[in-house]
Formats: structure tokens, C-alpha cells, sequence
């Protein structure tokens, strides 16, 4: 069956003019849960990519309340804001029909299941690509797609702690300590998303789809990065550093008379500056602060030394004078002050809408900005299989057989 207005099986009619956006050609089947595969498709799903989140119906996966369990709370609606719901019991055959029609118009299929899943139901890259070989698949596992864990499940902190992020996190002594957000899981969905983009550029030209296919574990180590180079490099093993940074001083957190801020001194050029702004001349001369190597190791006679003077004057007064010297500072926000600064206000980085007509729920949209392709957040995270006749029968199931699916429990 054709969708209206296109050449391929459709997800969504070719005419609907409420697609906008750079993906707005784009066609997504995402059947991720928890956090890395939303997190990609989210991006798709901004900018204009039509999705089909495709999840399991009404007490058919025991661990299905432990993905979606409050469809309105805020984390569940912010991962998967812009997309269509479809139901479907993927143990049934009928929906195994369902699946293939919806790949041969799909241009990426995205799922997070451990490779040995996706094989068994027909979701792996070589059954895909029988079926439309322009398909992409992206595929983000806990780590990898081959290799001694490659059954493992995985889970953000256990990743952080093997990836080495613990390690570094943390004061001095204090044993390892978790990041307080999941940045295996958000960085994996975004290298992820990156992947499907230069996958589709490369299609443009060759006119095949690909596997791609990242780890929470490689992706871990990846946003290491310094930390790793210096280990590779030049033997160095990173540590707990707490609030300093590990190779720059004065760098981190201090104290003004009322409260917290961090500033970073990186440069001689900066340096200079900086003894400008504590009216400390002497600081420049002084041997044992004569370079960037030697105040980041005599870091314990320097930070005292300038939290003397730093106590004596308000947060406000030193960020202002800092970054007026061109060096960069700024307080330390809870979540709430966050979003009342003047400049977080003025980027306008959260909108609302309403889901299900009646309850507004706010999202953080996109840090990247389009200036003529902007992304859009048009709609709130759907209900559990909210889209499922809609998609149907956009695929070319008539009522009576949508009606029949539903009986029989395959959506």
C-alpha cells in the first residue's frame, strides 16, 4: 500500500503539512526504552522527523512499567515529546506483517536491545536490509555488539564507574562518586544521533542504508577524552581532583563573602589579568606562580591565598569584575536559579504544551540552534499506543483489521 502523496509504504502521508523542520523528509521507527535511544530519536523527532515509537501493549512485558511507569511525569514526556505511539505485541507474527510494512517506507530504525534480542525478532541489520536496503539501523548496546560482555545488561552508573568517570569524580579520598546525571546514556543517544546524520549524507551518494552502532561503554570513554589522552600519552593517572581542575590553577570553586562561584585562570595573558583584579602585582613575579606547571603545583600555597582576598567581597562583585577582565566566572545555580538567570531567559530554553489536552508539561528544547530549519516542540509525549489505528492505516489495514489486531491483543 502507498502512503498519500509518496512512493514508499508510508509511516505518515506524504501531504501532512504539519511536518516542519530540517528532518521533515525523515522517517523513524524507534523502538528504544529507557534513556540513550529516546534521547537520539528526541533530536530526530525536534527537528522535524516523523516517529513511531513502537511499544509493547497493556500487560504483555513484565518490565514494561519500569520504562514508561508515569506516561506524564516529566523524564518519561521529555524523552519522548514529537512522537506517535504504536502498540504492538512483537511476539505476535501478525506484528512481525506490521514491522516489515513499516521498514520498507522507514529510513532509520533505532533500538537499544542486547544484539541476541534483536536477531530473535527479526530486528538485526541483515534481516532490515532484506526488506529495504536503503534502511538504517542504529543500535546502542551497554557494550558493544560483539565481544566477552556482549550479553551484559547495563545501566548508566554501572557504565560511569567501569568507563573511569568515577574515578575522577569527587574530592580527594572520598572514594568514587557518580555524576548526577546519566552522561553515558544522553552522551550515547547524541553520538548516536550524529551517526544516523552522517549515515543519511553518506546514503544521498551511494543509495544504501548502514548499521550503525555505538556502546554506552566506548561512548563512556569517549567523553573521558583529556583525561584518557593524558593517561595514553604521557603516563599520567587521573585522580579525584574535587573541585580543581586537574592541570589549570587557580581554577574552580571558591567562596565570595555570600556565597559560591567558579572562575578558571587558563594563559599567561589571563594570569596577568588576573593579579590585576585581586590588586596582588606581586603574585605575577613570584616564582613559585612563574607558569601555568608551577601554580598548578604549588596549587596549595596559591588557592588560600586567593580565597583570602575573594572572602572579602560579594559572589556578584568578583563575577562582574573577572569576566569584565576577560576571565571566565559565574555562580553556582541550583536548578531553580538556573533557570531564572537573565541569560537562560533570554535563550528561551524551555517551552510548554499541553499533553493530552489538559496538563502542560515543560521541556528544555534543543541546545542547537537552525536559524531557517529551527527544532519545534509541537506536541507532549503520547499515550500507550495512542497513533496505532492512525498508523495502521497509514500502512493500509482497514478498520475491520485494525479492529481484529486489537482483539487479538497484537496492539
Amino acid at each position: 500500500m502507498t502512503a498519500t502523496g509518496d512512493n514508499r509504504t508510508g509511516v505518515r502521508t506524504g501531504n501532512d503539512k504539519a511536518r516542519q523542520g530540517a528532518l521533515a523528509d525523515v522517517r523513524v521507527l524507534d523502538f528504544s526504552r529507557v534513556r540513550a535511544g529516546p534521547t537520539c530519536v528526541r533530536m530526530l523527532a525536534d527537528f522535524g522527523a516523523d516517529v513511531v515509537r513502537i511499544e509493547p501493549p497493556s500487560d504483555t512485558d513484565p518490565n514494561a512499567a519500569m520504562f514508561a511507569e508515569d506516561r506524564l511525569g516529566g523524564d518519561f514526556q521529555n524523552l519522548n515529546r514529537n512522537k506517535r505511539s504504536l502498540s504492538l505485541n512483537l511476539k505476535r507474527p501478525e506484528a512481525r506483517a506490521i514491522v516489515e510494512r513499516l521498514v520498507q517506507g522507514a529510513d532509520i530504525v533505532v533500538e537499544n536491545w542486547r544484539p541476541a534480542v534483536k536477531k530473535k525478532l527479526g530486528l538485526d541489520y541483515e534481516t532490515l536490509s532484506r526488506i529495504n536496503p536503503r534502511i538504517i539501523l542504529a543500535s546502542i548496546s551497554g557494550y558493544g555488539q560483539s565481544g566477552p560482555y556482549v550479553a551484559r545488561p547495563a545501566f548508566d552508573q554501572v557504565i560511569q564507574g567501569m568507563g573511569g568517570l568515577m574515578s575522577v569524580t569527587g574530592l580527594p579520598g572520598q572514594g568514587p562518586v557518580r555524576a548526577g546525571i546519566a552522561v553515558s546514556d544522553s552522551s550515547s543517544g547524541l553520538y548516536t544521533a550524529i551517526g544516523i546524520l552522517l549515515a543519511l549524507h553518506e546514503r544521498r551518494n551511494s543509495g544504501h542504508g548502514q548499521w550503525v552502532h555505538t556502546s554506552l561503554l566506548h561512548t563512556m570513554i569517549a567523553m573521558m577524552d583529556f583525561q584518557v589522552a593524558r593517561f595514553l600519552n604521557d603516563g599520567e593517572l587521573p585522580a579525584q581532583e574535587g573541585n580543581n581542575h586537574p592541570t589549570t590553577c587557580p581554577m574552580g570553586l571558591f567562596s565570595g563573602a555570600d556565597g559560591l562561584f567558579n572562575f578558571g585562570v587558563a594563559g599567561e595573558g589571563m594570569w596577568q589579568a588576573f593579579c590585576g583584579v585581586m590588586q596582588q602585582p606581586g603574585w605575577a613575579g613570584d616564582p613559585r606562580f612563574a607558569s601555568a606547571e608551577l601554580r598548578s603545583r604549588n596549587r596549595a600555597e596559591l588557592n588560600p591565598l586567593v580565597q583570602d582576598i575573594l572572602s572579602t567581597k560579594p559572589v556578584a562583585h568578583w563575577v562582574d569584575a573577572l569576566n569584565a577582565a576577560g576571565i571566565p566566572a559565574g555562580p553556582v545555580y541550583n536548578v531553580e536559579q538556573m533557570l531564572g538567570d537573565a541569560q537562560v531567559q533570554h535563550a528561551h530554553v524551555h517551552t510548554s504544551v499541553l499533553a493530552y489536552g489538559k496538563a502542560e508539561r515543560h521541556f528544555v528544547t534543543q541546545p542547537v540552534i537552525l536559524e531557517r530549519t529551527p527544532a519545534r516542540v509541537d506536541t507532549a509525549a503520547p499515550g500507550l499506543g495512542e497513533h496505532s489505528a492512525e498508523v495502521l492505516g497509514e500502512l493500509g489495514y482497514s478498520a475491520a483489521e485494525i479492529d481484529g489486531f486489537r482483539a487479538q491483543k497484537v496492539i
